[in-house]
C-alpha cells in the first residue's frame, strides 16, 4: 500500500533553514516529511536527483486580460504560460473590460478561472473615486489579495491621481495597498516629450523625477492614513533610496524586466517591444536596482506581465501599448542571474515565494515546511537553453526575451501534489483554485 500520493526523491530542497538533500512525501496535497524517506512508497515517485526544488514561484503581478481584452490573453493561456515557466500561484490585476471594481467583477473572475486556471490565483481590486469609501467591504471578497491603485495612466481605465481620492483610498480598509506610481499631472504635462516613431523617448516622458513625485507623495499619504502599502515595479535608485527609509509602512516590488534590460539598447533592439510603464531605464538605474535589492530593500519580484498582440506593438509609437509578457520568463530570467552571480539563490526564493507569504498573509503557501501545499518549482541549476517561440504560451505569441540564451531551468510545475508540468510537457487538467489569506479568513 502507498504510504504517500507523491515522493519527490534525492533534491536538493530549499527548506526554511536552506538547501539540503531530502525526500518530501506528500499527501492529500499537503507536505507530511522532509528528510530520508528511505524505502517507503507512493502512488507517483519522482526522480529529483541534481534538482533543486524551491518553494512554488508566486507571481504577484500579472495582467491576464480577461473579460474584455482576450484577444491578447485570458485566464487560461495566461495560466498555461505561468505553468509552463514554473510558477505555481498568480496574483491577477484589475484593469480588465470591464475593471474589476466591485465584489460582483471580482467573484465573476473566481467564476471564470474555475476548471481552466492551471495555477492557483487571486485577484485585485481596482479602487477608482468612485468605490474609494467602499473598499474596505470590497477587500474582503473571497479571492480578493488587495487593493490596486494606478497613480499614473496604463492599460485600462483605472486612475486614481489625486490627492484627495487618493487619501479615500487609504482610509478605507486595512490590507496592504498595491501602487502604480507615476505622476500623472506630470505626465500629461511632459507627453509631447513622446516623439512619434522614436520609442527611446519613452523614459524621456515618464521620467524618473515622475516616478519619485509619485512616490512620495502616496508615503506620505500612506503615513498619515497608518496604511500599508506596496510599491509596484519600481524602476529607480532615488525611489529605492526613499523608500529604504520608509519599510515599516512600505514594501517594494521589483520586475525581470528592469533588472535585466536597460535603455537605449533595449529600445535600439526592441522597439515598441520594450515599451512598459513605469519605462526600462538606463544602465545607472539599472545598476541601481541591482544594488538596493541586494541590501535587501526589494520583498518580491513579479513580472507585470502585460500581453499585447504583435500587431497592437507594431503600431508606431507612441500609439503602441505598453507592456510586455513575463510569466513565463521570471523563474528562467531569474535563475540566469543566479548562474552569473548577480544574485543569490536564497534571495531569489525570498523574493519569489517567501515574500509574498510575508507581505499578504497567504496561507499555506511560501515555504517548504510540514502542513504546507505541496506547491514547487523544480528546477535544473545548470541547464543552459535558448527561449524559444515554440515554448511561449502566451496567446500574445512573443516575448522580449526571445533567442536569448538562459542558464537555469523550471523542469517542473507542482501545485498541490499535483504534477502540473515536467520537462516542459502540461499534464492532466486545469486545476487552479482561489488563494486564501489569512486577513480574509472570517470572509470566506
Amino acid at each position: 500500500m502507498a504510504t504517500y500520493d507523491l515522493i519527490l526523491k534525492g533534491g536538493t530542497v530549499f527548506t526554511p533553514a536552506g538547501p539540503a538533500t531530502a525526500d518530501i512525501g506528500v499527501r492529500k496535497g499537503r507536505i507530511v516529511s522532509i528528510g530520508s524517506l528511505g524505502n517507503l512508497v507512493a502512488e507517483r515517485m519522482l526522480d529529483c536527483t541534481g534538482l533543486h526544488i524551491l518553494p512554488g514561484v508566486i507571481d504577484t503581478q500579472v495582467h491576464f486580460r480577461e473579460p474584455g481584452l482576450e484577444h491578447k490573453e485570458d485566464l487560461a493561456s495566461g495560466s498555461l504560460a505561468a505553468v509552463k515557466g514554473g510558477v505555481t500561484a498568480v496574483f491577477e490585476m484589475p484593469n480588465t473590460k470591464p475593471s474589476t471594481a466591485n465584489p460582483e467583477a471580482l467573484t465573476e473572475k473566481i467564476t471564470r478561472a474555475r476548471g481552466r486556471m492551471w495555477c492557483d490565483h487571486a485577484f485585485y481590486m481596482g479602487a477608482t473615486a468612485e468605490n474609494a469609501d467602499h473598499l474596505a467591504d470590497y477587500e474582503m471578497t473571497p479571492g480578493c489579495c488587495g487593493v490596486k491603485v494606478f497613480m499614473g495612466a496604463s492599460t485600462g481605465d483605472l486612475l486614481v491621481w489625486d490627492d484627495p481620492t487618493l487619501a479615500r483610498v487609504l482610509a478605507s480598509g486595512t490590507r496592504r495597498v498595491a501602487i502604480h506610481a507615476e505622476d500623472e499631472t506630470r505626465l500629461r504635462e511632459r507627453v509631447a516629450m513622446a516623439l512619434p516613431g522614436q520609442p527611446g523617448t519613452h523614459p524621456v516622458w515618464r521620467d524618473d523625477i515622475s516616478a519619485i513625485m509619485a512616490t512620495k507623495r502616496v508615503v506620505a499619504l500612506a503615513r498619515a492614513a497608518k496604511r500599508r502599502i506596496h510599491v509596484l515595479h519600481v524602476t529607480t535608485l532615488e525611489e529605492l533610496e526613499f523608500l529604504s527609509q520608509n519599510k515599516d509602512i512600505v514594501s517594494v516590488e521589483l520586475t525581470p524586466q528592469h533588472l535585466t534590460l536597460a535603455a537605449p539598447d533595449c529600445y535600439a533592439r526592441l522597439g515598441t517591444f520594450a515599451q512598459m510603464n513605469p519605462p526600462i531605464r538606463d544602465e545607472v538605474q539599472r545598476a541601481g536596482l541591482w544594488h538596493w535589492l541586494g541590501q535587501g530593500v526589494a520583498d518580491v519580484i513579479g513580472s507585470d506581465h502585460a500581453p499585447h498582440t504583435i500587431e497592437e506593438k507594431q503600431k508606431p509609437y507612441p500609439n503602441s501599448p505598453a507592456g510586455m509578457p513575463g510569466v513565463q520568463t521570471l523563474l528562467p530570467l531569474l535563475l540566469t542571474h543566479v548562474a552569473a552571480g548577480r544574485m543569490t539563490l536564497a534571495q531569489l526564493v525570498a523574493l519569489t515565494s517567501a515574500g509574498a507569504n510575508r507581505l499578504f498573509g497567504l496561507i499555506s503557501k511560501g515555504f517548504i515546511a510540514a502542513g504546507y501545499d505541496a506547491d514547487f518549482s523544480v528546477v535544473d541549476l545548470q541547464k543552459t537553453w535558448t527561449v524559444t517561440s515554440d515554448w511561449l504560451a502566451s496567446r500574445c505569441g512573443w516575448s522580449p526575451f526571445e533567442g536569448d540564451v538562459m542558464t537555469g531551468k523550471p523542469v517542473g510545475t507542482i501545485i498541490r501534489g499535483n504534477v502540473v508540468m515536467w520537462e516542459d510537457d502540461v499534464i492532466g487538467t486545469p486545476l487552479g483554485a482561489p488563494l486564501r489569506f489569512a486577513e480574509t479568513l472570517r470572509s470566506s
